[in-house]
């Protein structure tokens, strides 16, 4: 998976990937580690898998897009092609003051893929273009 995040960020989701395909648990040091580069989005990232709130979308043309489903219940579609998100906290925690690397939704889709936990639908091409235009959804 081609990221946009320090090396070491990838490799954390790697040591996660590997020990949960083992063990089907995140141990203390990773979680610890996750709280450390990541930070307060962590817990509430850990908390949306745990929710199973990650949805990615497939059509046959190839494209994906993930949705997310927040704390309050609102739908975030998100993009790990190009990194972004349009929730509140990553416009002003990522993109205005630099603070962090993500949102806790981006984070949430990485852990997801990581742990292999995310839920699958697959949409048409017209239903895609309707999610990327802001237009619609599945």
């Amino acid at each position: 998976m081609r990221t946009f995040l320090p090396a070491v960020a990838e490799q954390l989701f790697r040591d996660i990937q590997k020990i949960y395909e083992e063990t089907t648990q995140i141990p203390d040091d990773l979680l610890i580690a996750l709280k450390f580069v990541f930070g307060t989005c962590a817990l509430q990232a850990l908390d949306l898998v745990d929710q199973r709130s990650v949805t990615c979308l497939s059509s046959p043309s190839g494209r994906k897009a993930f949705q997310v489903i927040g704390g309050s219940g609102r739908l975030y579609t998100c993009f790990l092609s190009c990194h972004y998100c349009p929730c509140p906290a990553f416009t002003y925690t990522v993109l205005r003051r630099n603070q962090g690397l993500l949102c806790k939704h981006i984070l949430a889709v990485y852990l997801c893929q990581a742990m292999a936990v995310t839920q699958q639908e697959s949409v048409s091409d017209q239903q895609m273009s309707a999610v990327l235009s802001g237009t619609g959804g599945p």
